[in-house]
């Protein structure tokens, strides 16, 4: 984005579940870095300062397995192999690796670590590191030298004479790998010698300079979500070409209760410019008798892009389209390991017939690092913490059909429970909450009448980053009161469960 040059850490994917979290970790070691797929390394590499070779689902010994030349990157750069990383270094250098007898997968610990290792200087005798792996390496070549091992695994870590590059068979980037944070911080800082100069305030300068720059005095439209994402997106161009952007907020119908409103509001407070459009009845009318996860998403997808080219062609010069995409949602866009992991609907495209062209302001920040740019640019913390909503709504948290009845039915028991969680300081402390409406009805008594009304699952999520999940362990006391308060507010369900499936294996949305 900045017209100057950023010194940055690439990080070369070879298809590891683990590559955004290495990112994330170096991120917060204030570094900038991007994942790259591991047959793409830069042409120009003037701002790069460092690689990490990721880890990988494939074994180096596989005939399929992933493979790179690294006679131009090992030498001239510092070079850090994790895990398939490291395995490949030796690999491909005339060492040996072989399969486990049993796969080495959580924690171990490091019973010896080299004396005056720069790598892992800090590093603590006895720490935990966290293994994942089906193969180790048994054999290293001559003049990779052994700097760490665990009771289980002899070449835990190398370095190889002479070279600024080094191989760790565990993952440093995972909670669970107790000096892992030391560790990418001595290759970060003392090894490749990064400036740690990447912060949020850094971040806006440099992303208004460069908006400014790219759009000129173009006009821009931008769709408002009410989330986090599209606000920070809104308010960083806002800052940039401040009347020459407009925002459209869309309210399909499938919003929580007086969403509407309020976020119409929120929006008036930061001075942005909003068009809202009351879209309801186009959604109800489309999703009539649809009762398909992936077909309702279609139909809403759709729905919003009519929409919003409808309010576009409304308004005169517009040239961007501003989207709210992040770095997950590229990432999950590359084709790494062959196959594309997550077709994302910020980066597939704009429809030709919207003929606009697009502009990505938050497209190289994960959501932890919008929220720190979202502070920093004052926005109130309302709405920098606000959980994570699926972009087609209550559509996906009503199981079956669609109606305007389930949705006011759903809403308002999702506002029972939300504002529950804010009521009683819980809100925080949750990833993601909400109500899911099943297509289940049960027997119930109330008064003196048996009823036979609908179920509501609470689901209630702890995460750093969404791709893995665990249920929040809620009080008791505090799940009863929401769920009595539900049962008797809200006409048409009598009963409440709560979800307590991690993932995986399941999913944070049930559709």
């Amino acid at each position: 984005m900045s017209r100057f040059m950023q010194e940055k850490i690439i990080i070369l994917d070879f298809g590891s579940q683990y590559t955004q979290l290495i990112a994330r970790r170096v991120r917060e070691l204030n570094t900038y870095c991007e994942i790259i797929p591991y047959n793409k390394f830069p042409e120009n590499t003037d701002d790069v300062k460092g690689v990490i070779l990721s880890g990988s689902p494939f074994s180096v010994n596989d005939a399929n397995a992933l493979q790179i030349d690294l006679t131009n990157i090992r030498g001239n750069f510092p070079v850090l192999g994790v895990c398939y990383g490291a395995q490949y270094l030796a690999h491909s250098s005339g060492g040996k690796v072989e399969a486990c007898a049993s796969r080495e997968y959580g924690r171990a610990h490091l019973d010896w670590v080299a004396e005056g290792d720069k790598l892992f200087e800090g590093v603590h005798l006895n720490s935990v590191v966290w293994m994942s792996h089906g193969d180790s390496i048994t054999k290293v070549p001559e003049n990779f030298n052994l700097v760490a091992s665990t009771k289980e695994v002899r070449f835990a870590a190398f370095k190889v004479e002479n070279e600024q590059t080094w191989g760790v068979q565990f993952h440093p980037e995972v909670y669970h790998s107790e000096d892992g944070t030391i560790l990418l911080n001595n290759f970060v800082e003392h090894i490749c010698g990064c400036a740690k100069d990447w912060t949020p305030a850094s971040y806006i300068s440099s992303t208004v300079e460069s908006l400014q720059h790219q759009l000129g005095d173009d006009k821009v439209i931008l769709a408002l979500s009410g989330g986090v994402d599209s606000t920070v997106a809104a308010v960083l161009l806002n800052r940039a070409i401040g009347k020459n952007l407009t925002c459209v907020f869309v309210d399909n119908g499938l919003l929580r209760k007086n969403e509407f409103e309020s976020v119409l509001e929120n929006y008036g407070v930061l001075g942005l410019n909003v068009i809202g459009v009351d879209a309801k009845e186009h959604f109800y009318t489309a999703l009539a008798g649809v009762t398909d996860p992936e077909q309702k998403r279609k139909i809403i997808g759709k729905g919003f892009i009519d929409i919003f080219d409808q309010e576009a062609k409304k308004l005169k010069d517009i040239k961007w389209l501003a989207q709210g995409t992040i770095y997950p949602d590229v990432i999950e866009s590359l084709n790494i390991t062959g196959m594309v992991i997550k077709s994302h609907h910020n980066v597939g495209g704009l429809p030709a017939k919207m003929n606009l062209k697009v502009v990505e302001p938050l497209r190289l920040l994960f959501k932890d690092e919008v929220r720190r740019v979202g502070r920093e640019l004052g926005i109130p913390a309302s709405l920098i913490g606000r959980h994570p909503f699926p972009g087609p709504g209550l559509g996906v948290r009503i199981l079956g059909d669609v109606t305007a009845d389930k949705v006011r039915i759903l809403q308002e028991a999702d506002h029972i429970f939300i504002q529950g969680l804010i009521d009683n300081g819980l809100y925080d402390n949750v990833w993601q909450a909400g109500a899911i409406l099943l297509p289940v009805q049960s027997v119930g008594v109330m008064g003196d009448e048996r009823t036979y009304e609908n179920a509501v699952a609470l689901r209630a999520v702890v995460s750093t980053d969404g791709m893995t999940a665990d249920w929040s362990h809620l009080p008791y006391e505090f799940l009863a009161k929401v769920s009595n308060e539900i049962i008797n507010k809200v006409r048409g369900i009598n009963r409440v469960v709560y979800d307590i499936s991690s993932k995986p294996p399941a999913t944070i949305e049930w559709e």
